[in-house]
């Protein structure tokens, strides 16, 4: 079996909180992902039910570098949120995989014994990714190019094999003959889903709202969230709306024939999602029941032009390893980074769309990368409990040709 997989077995996800999820430049487009984070982690705590002193771990997220002080992005989370001066902080990154492998990282300091309650916490600002330059540290010398570039821009580019992000997804539709009509309505279908979802309060259940707030720290300097004077308080994600096939197929494809577009592709947001994950001894002395179990987790490689693809071998390394089948899993989350690279996994494993993205993807919601895994798998451990059903799997692709899958179960179905 190619990849790595592991089995957890008395680790819980208690319960966790998003930040609502909004369009690139937009209210929170001056946040510093920090802020994001901490607002995340409080909120996380508070719903868990769990005083931030009894932390033992700070696990965080957070790909671009969006603040002159992300260095210190996982110290300052946790200790703005309250978490003791002596409980030490990491930063992980898997890109779009990165929040489960917070959530990975977490179950194995517990089942290590490292830990035994530890905040998960993703944050991602795609507003405030830099123009930057790498080489110019010696200065600037007559005539030579000027290299500062839009590191948002560059990044979705892989220099290895030489394609962007969205190529890859038209390298999987050519491979799987996945249509621009077939895209857009999968697109369509996204939004639809979210509109409902939003409507009908399900996502309003997992969001906390954000307004002007200061977050004190006894000795130390305060800091805090400030949005536009005319933002007020934000309290849900704003990139979903009625998006019908008609309306999504008059939009160009970012590539002359292609199939991708602005509106099937996923959304550029900003936001931060964070968990509480536990051990079991925890979990029985708390009030309240989890929101899951942490079962297990899986990671593969894939060529790198066909990274969207990645979902399936971790979900078939995870289920290897858990001795389950697909017919086992009631439901899945996987990040729709791309609409042809979500239906090419949907097709490589035979995936039945009623059991897929049930609330709408990242195509509708967003998709701020270290955030988005936390979100999948917060979604879906809430959509069980709603329908009473005992296996989720939530996975991502992984830009550079990786998949990464977790499996939590709901021990109340």
């Amino acid at each position: 079996m190619n990849g790595f997989s592991a089995l957890f077995s008395d680790v819980w996800l208690l319960d966790g909180m998003r930040t609502p999820f909004v369009d690139y430049m937009g209210a929170f487009a001056a946040l510093s992902p920090t802020d994001m984070g901490i607002k995340a982690g409080r909120e996380a705590l508070r719903r868990a039910g769990i005083e931030a002193r009894t932390i033992d771990s700070v696990i965080t997220g957070n790909m671009a570098q969006a603040s002159f002080d992300a260095y210190m992005l996982p110290r300052h989370v946790g200790l703005y949120a309250g978490v003791p001066i002596e409980v030490p902080a990491i930063n992980v990154q898997r890109i779009c995989g990165t929040g489960f492998e917070l959530l990975r990282q977490a179950g194995d300091q517990i089942e290590r014994g490292y830990a035994s309650t530890v905040l998960c916490v993703g944050s991602e600002s795609m507003s405030r990714n830099p123009i930057a330059a790498y080489t110019h540290r010696t200065g600037f010398k007559l005539g030579a190019p000027v290299e500062f570039k839009d590191f948002l821009w560059e990044a979705l580019d892989d220099p290895a094999a030489k394609v962007s992000m969205i190529q890859t997804a038209e390298n999987l539709a050519k491979r799987f003959g996945i249509t621009r009509e077939a895209v857009d309505e999968y697109a369509a279908g996204s939004f639809a889903r979210a509109v409902a979802a939003q409507q009908d309060g399900f996502l309003g259940g997992e969001i906390c709202a954000v307004t002007d707030e200061v977050f004190e720290l006894a000795g130390y300097e305060p800091r805090g969230i400030t949005l536009p004077r005319k933002a007020g308080e934000v309290t849900a994600d704003n990139h979903i709306r009625p998006s019908p096939k008609e309306a999504l197929a008059r939009l160009r494809p970012v590539y002359a024939g292609g199939v991708q577009t602005a509106g099937n592709s996923s959304a550029l947001v900003d936001g931060a999602a964070a968990a509480v994950v536990a051990s079991g001894d925890v979990a029985r002395r708390r009030e309240g029941k989890p929101l899951a179990r942490l079962a297990a987790a899986a990671a593969a490689g894939v060529p790198p032009e066909i990274m969207g693809i990645g979902p399936a071998p971790a979900i078939r390394a995870l289920l290897q390893r858990a001795g389950l089948s697909l017919a086992d899993i009631g439901l899945f989350e996987i990040n729709e980074a791309q609409g042809a690279q979500i239906i090419a996994v949907e097709r490589e494993l035979g995936l039945a769309r009623e059991r897929l993205n049930v609330n709408g993807g990242a195509i509708a919601i967003g998709h701020p990368l270290a955030a988005t895994g936390m979100r999948l798998t917060l979604t879906l451990a809430r959509e069980l409990k709603r329908r009473g059903l005992r296996y989720g799997i939530s996975s991502a692709c992984v830009g550079g040709g990786q998949g990464m899958a977790l499996l939590i179960e709901n021990t109340e179905a």
